[in-house]
């Protein structure tokens, strides 16, 4: 059977549409998940005929309503330069820093999301205690610190240290971050690693977790974390809420 690949584009005005349309897909589906806490968390794309600018959330507009009509385009000096929305600081000063230290990045995904959150109390890496979070194995970050509101770009440049390159990274006392080459990939790892922390906070709480031993652990990676596997494993969320919202494409 072959699977489907990612889509090539004949004008950097479709591939923009695209990117436009799968990030505000991304903040619905991130919506209809929980991963919402009043105006914190962003999603940003970069811009394919602008590689220093990226699309992201207006700041203080709910992820529900996000339409592509609404997303403003920004500078990595912080300008929007198109656009009528406010710019979340925090969301400049993380991603701007994430796309200058990362040009492979497409799209960077960050939200105070429950589990995450709770896991990043801890301070540690996700174990290989499931097929799922295998995408993940030695394959994120820790940025173990906290020092408040992240609002100053050197902070973000920490983060993207810390981050390297990896697929994401847990932030220690605030959540999760993921990028892919693709939105559809920094979506859904980020999807995938909440879920993987919800499953470890269980599994921890009901007793000890047997572990997948290093080999089996390294070769499960190379099948469900690789680019096309997190690509191909949106499609169906994609799919979902575009039936559901079709308003998102407005």
């Amino acid at each position: 059977m072959r699977l489907p690949l990612p889509p090539t584009f004949e004008s950097v005005e479709d591939e923009r549409l695209h990117r436009k349309q799968r990030l505000v897909a991304g903040f619905r589906l991130f919506s209809k998940f929980g991963f919402d806490e009043g105006v914190a968390g962003h999603i940003t794309a970069r811009d394919p005929g602008r590689p220093d600018h990226f699309w992201v959330n207006p700041f203080g507009m709910h992820f529900s309503q996000i339409k592509v009509s609404d997303l403003i385009l920004v500078n990595h000096n912080g300008e929007i330069v198109e656009g009528d929305g406010a710019l979340n600081q925090a969301a400049f000063a993380i991603h701007s820093q994430v796309h200058a230290a990362r040009p492979d990045a497409v799209a960077a995904a960050h939200s105070h999301s429950t589990y995450g959150r709770a896991w990043s109390t801890l301070g540690r890496h996700l174990d290989p205690l499931t097929q799922d979070v295998c995408a993940f194995y030695n394959d994120h970050g820790l940025f173990d610190d906290f020092t408040g509101v992240v609002l100053d770009v050197e902070e973000g440049k920490r983060i993207a240290h810390a981050l390297g390159e990896h697929k994401a990274c847990i932030l220690r006392n605030h959540g999760l971050l993921t990028v892919g080459h693709s939105v559809d990939e920094a979506v859904w790892w980020f999807i995938t690693m909440e879920r993987s922390c919800q499953v470890q906070l269980l599994a921890e709480a009901a007793g000890t977790p047997v572990f997948i031993d290093a080999e089996n652990a390294a070769a499960t990676h190379d099948v469900v974390g690789s680019d096309l596997a997190g690509w191909f494993s949106f499609q169906p969320l994609y799919d979902r809420i575009v039936k559901e919202q079709p308003d998102l494409f407005d």
